[in-house]
């Protein structure tokens, strides 16, 4: 619970009632490896802050491939649809590569925070927009370079989630075969 206030407190402050709500509403969740934190066509009913562990983002194209989006590692909030107020009811499974730890809060938990913490949602602006500028920045950079610089900067970017994702995963999200990534890390060792 520390850690998702810690993450908080960076964006904002809270004074000790607040904060003390804050972790009345929370629960905390632990999550097997390969077990669901959503799957696509159910809906999402929480909110959550992954604080151990990562998470796989992916979605099943028109030929029943897996697509890796993108990874979610400690310190990042998980957030469902345009609104808190909205069912959303995601096309993407959001899977456990690791055991998995996250503080959680159930939607009407989220909302009471939300109405009683004057400037909760300008914090929580602010978080959605760093997610979202990092997540563009992951992604724009893939569109227009080859395999082998794509992986290398994948292992700079992301130095510590290389040795926990396997192979065909990390391939899938740089959208290479897993034989091309093996030929790649040959080369590059």
């Amino acid at each position: 619970m520390e850690e998702f206030i810690e993450y908080v407190l960076q964006f904002g402050n809270l004074n000790p009632q607040q904060i003390a709500l804050i972790k009345s509403k929370a629960t905390e969740l632990e999550l097997p490896k390969d077990g669901y934190y959503w799957e696509a066509g159910k809906a999402v009913k929480q909110i959550g802050f992954l604080t151990k562990g990562v998470i796989r983002v992916y979605y099943y194209n028109n030929k029943g491939e897996e697509i890796t989006r993108y990874f979610i590692d400690e310190n990042h909030l998980i957030l469902s649809g345009n609104t808190i107020d909205e069912i959303y009811t995601p096309s993407e499974y959001l899977s456990a590569i690791t055991e998995c730890k996250l503080i959680v809060f159930s939607r009407r938990d989220w909302n009471d925070i939300s109405e009683t913490i004057i400037g909760w949602n300008k914090i929580i602006q602010q978080i959605i927009a760093k997610h979202h500028s990092e997540k563009i920045e992951r992604r724009s950079e893939l569109v227009s370079q080859d395999a082998a610089t794509r992986y290398k900067e994948f292992i700079e970017k992301f130095p510590n989630l290389t040795n926990r994702i396997p192979l065909s995963y990390i391939a899938s999200y740089l959208g290479i075969t897993q034989s091309t990534l093996s030929r790649i890390r040959k080369n590059i060792s």
